[in-house]
């Protein structure tokens, strides 16, 4: 994410293009609506503008992460 001085909160830093799942998306560079939809951002298949998902990509595969380092030694046999 994007580091801001004095705890400015990034909601009032301005105007932020994302790209909504559920809505008719068009491209900010050219003006179409084609795109390759990732986890995190969707691609415009034309011009390859690329946007943030409005979700924050709360979704897919590796979505769960482990907390701390699992102890493999003791799971290998002796």
């Amino acid at each position: 994410m994007f580091a801001y001085p004095c705890n400015v909160a990034a909601g009032l830093s301005g105007y932020r293009i994302m790209f909504h799942l559920d809505e008719r998306n068009v491209c900010p560079g050219c003006g179409k609506s084609n795109w390759i939809v990732g986890r995190m951002t969707a691609e415009c298949a034309f011009c390859a503008t690329a946007l943030p998902l409005e979700g924050g990509s709360a979704f897919g595969t590796g979505l769960f992460t482990t907390r701390g380092t699992p102890d493999l030694a003791s799971e290998l046999p002796h």
